[in-house]
């Protein structure tokens, strides 16, 4: 304990006095250890002008005694003194001076033993504090002030009637009452400064001590009630700050503090529920982590402190450490999962699909026909996860919901024009009222033509309008990326391999064998081969790739992130784009419609002004997973 422990208590009320006479303390029996014992408050006022010492019932008890005031008889006849008793009596002030009931009516005593009408008013006075201190002693609230009056009151019994077995046990009744405050008033100290008393120090033993001489003394079960819910909190915060094994020793502590409570069993589900849901928000947060780029690592590290704080068996740690285990490669995916993204305005982003991790040669052998040395020197890349591409280029519908969302102008429609194919002449010319709502041709394009007419600038704002749309990240493909989509896993000199026409039903790629509206031919193309195409498809027209990806290698070529550079040296290696900030010099990739043969090529790349803007230029985005 942490209170002050006297030699003794006093005997009789110290709250009631300034002073008090020591007695020994009693002595404990065999093998019972002492009780510590509180430090008494002497702050209340003395209740008589002084005390006398006499003997009690134990000749070797000392007992305080009550001295009345000093009544001024000078004038006054018995009479007198009896109606002024019988008037303070009346008005309830019955010992504290010289005016008051008993004084009056023991004045009258000292004159008159006999008097009877003083023995009878004294009776009524003294059954009447009798009763006040039984009702103090009752209070349950304001207690300190309580036991002051009531001791002083037990006092002035004490001395009119010391024999009395009543006033004996009131005396007796008082001096508990007052070792119980002291013990409760003790340990809320102890509570208020954090000393619960798990340790066998502090707030329990206090409350425990007044209830062992007060077994139903409410301030003392409700303390320690307060204490068990102090050590539950600690179980509690320990809970939250992931310390589950001192919360279960708190918890523990709790348990003892109080036989069969119900809260042990409702803090241990609470506690059970913060251990769930940290575990639910490690998981949740893991998987989160599991869909940036560079989430794996955080994700593990959840998974650590998971298995750190779960019970054995956990489904939901399970959960995270298989979903790790997949997501080394593929995030929240799978690879070939096909799926598009919900927009905030109520309609559906572009169909992706998952490209699966890998690595392979990018760029033109030395010896490959036609290559050039911007494609070059040939080098390894390696994608460690895999990533969503878009399964066919953005479409004309799709840019169209982006235009009216933002109110945007793309710069063709600010600038009034773009290239496109003029039939008369078989060239491509520039040609006013030209945007992205236009065809090859000029024409209005139908929805599900893949978009062209647009800059690589636009093609980039359309990717922060969709991220913003979805919470995802979408963005144009690094050179990297495309080519090995576009590739698929192959290695040929071509997106199909290395034979020297397409596969039938493969692209749109420039053949000989397809014929313009008016007639017309192609001069520099795949001899013998045909789709049937002239212009940009229908997006989807042709069979995917085995990636899943349409078009990759035909019908539109499409701009990548990576600026313009002339060659590969110090190409990044892991696929990012190789990108200069405020760069113009842009990069497109893949054949288009209207390519020559060696422009089809897989390793085939080109600079464009990042201005541009034409009928053989599209895009597509990825997103990362």
């Amino acid at each position: 304990m942490r209170f002050a422990l006297p030699i003794a208590l006093c005997t009789a009320l110290g709250l009631a006095l300034a002073a008090c006479t020591p007695s020994p303390p009693a002595s404990p029996s065999a093998g019972e250890p002492e009780r510590p014992r509180p430090k008494v408050d002497d702050t209340a006022a003395a209740a008589a002008t002084g005390t006398v010492t006499i003997a009690g019932e134990d000749a070797s008890e000392d007992v305080q005694r009550w001295t009345p005031a000093r009544v001024d008889r000078q004038g006054r006849t018995l009479a007198q003194l009896r109606r002024a008793a019988e008037q303070a009596f009346s008005d309830g002030r019955l010992y504290e001076d010289g005016e008051a009931a008993i004084p009056l009516w023991l004045a009258v005593q000292e004159e008159a033993p006999d008097d009877r009408a003083a023995r009878a008013g004294l009776q009524r006075a003294r059954q009447r504090l009798q009763q006040q201190a039984d009702a103090l002693l009752a209070r349950p609230l304001q207690q300190r002030e309580a036991l002051a009056e009531a001791g002083r009151q037990a006092l002035v019994l004490l001395t009119l009637a010391p024999n009395d077995p009543k006033v004996r046990a009131l005396q007796s009744r008082v001096e508990t009452a007052q070792r119980v405050v002291a013990y409760n008033r003790s340990g809320e100290e102890d509570l208020r400064a954090g000393r619960v008393g798990e340790d066998g120090d502090g707030a329990i033993p206090a409350f425990r001590e007044a209830l062992a001489l007060d077994a139903n003394n409410r301030r003392a079960r409700q303390g320690l009630a307060a204490a068990e819910s102090a050590l539950i909190r600690r179980a509690e915060d320990a809970a939250r700050s992931r310390d589950f094994a001192s919360a279960g020793a708190w918890l523990a502590e709790a348990s003892k503090v109080r036989d069969s409570s119900p809260t042990i069993a409702d803090a241990f589900e609470r506690i059970e529920q913060i251990r769930a849901a940290t575990l639910v928000q490690l998981r949740d947060g893991g998987l989160r982590d599991l869909e940036t780029p560079q989430g794996l690592k955080p994700a593990r590290e959840k998974l650590a402190e998971a298995l750190r704080i779960a019970l054995p068996g956990d489904a939901v740690v399970a959960q995270l450490r298989e979903r790790i285990d997949l997501a080394t490669h593929y995030g929240s995916f799978r690879p070939g999962q096909v799926f598009s993204d919900p927009l905030r305005d109520g309609g559906r982003g572009p169909q992706m699909i998952v490209v699966p991790h890998g690595g392979f040669q990018m760029g033109a052998g030395d010896t490959e026909p036609g290559a050039s040395d911007a494609e070059r020197p040939s080098h390894y890349v390696r994608f460690e996860r895999g990533f969503a591409m878009a399964i066919t280029e953005v479409t004309v519908a799709d840019f169209e919901r982006f235009v009216k969302a933002t109110n945007a102008r793309p710069r063709a429609t600010r600038r009034g024009h773009s290239v496109v194919y003029d039939e008369r002449s078989g060239n491509f010319i520039r040609r006013s009222g030209v945007d992205w709502r236009s065809d090859y041709d000029g024409s209005r394009a139908m929805g599900n033509s893949p978009v062209m007419h647009v800059s690589v600038r636009d093609a980039e704002n359309y990717a922060t309008w969709l991220s913003e749309q979805t919470g995802r990240a979408y963005r144009l493909p690094s050179e990297a990326e495309f080519e090995y989509a576009l590739r698929a896993g192959g290695s040929g000199r071509y997106p199909w391999g290395d034979a020297g026409l397409p596969p039938a039903g493969s692209g749109n790629y420039t053949g000989s064998q397809d014929v313009s509206p008016s007639g017309r031919h192609w001069h520099n193309a795949f001899v013998g081969y045909g789709d049937g195409w002239w212009g940009p498809a229908l997006v989807g027209s042709f069979q995917a790739n085995a990636f899943g990806l349409h078009d990759m290698g035909g019908n539109l070529s499409e701009w990548v992130a990576d600026c313009w550079h002339s060659s590969y040296r110090r190409a990044p290696s892991d696929g990012v784009a190789w990108y200069n900030p405020g760069c113009r010099a842009r990069v497109i990739r893949g054949g288009n419609w209207a390519n020559a043969p060696e422009q089809t090529r897989a390793a085939w790349r080109q600079s464009q002004d990042s201005d541009t803007t034409n009928a053989r230029i599209g895009f597509r985005l990825v997103r990362g997973i």
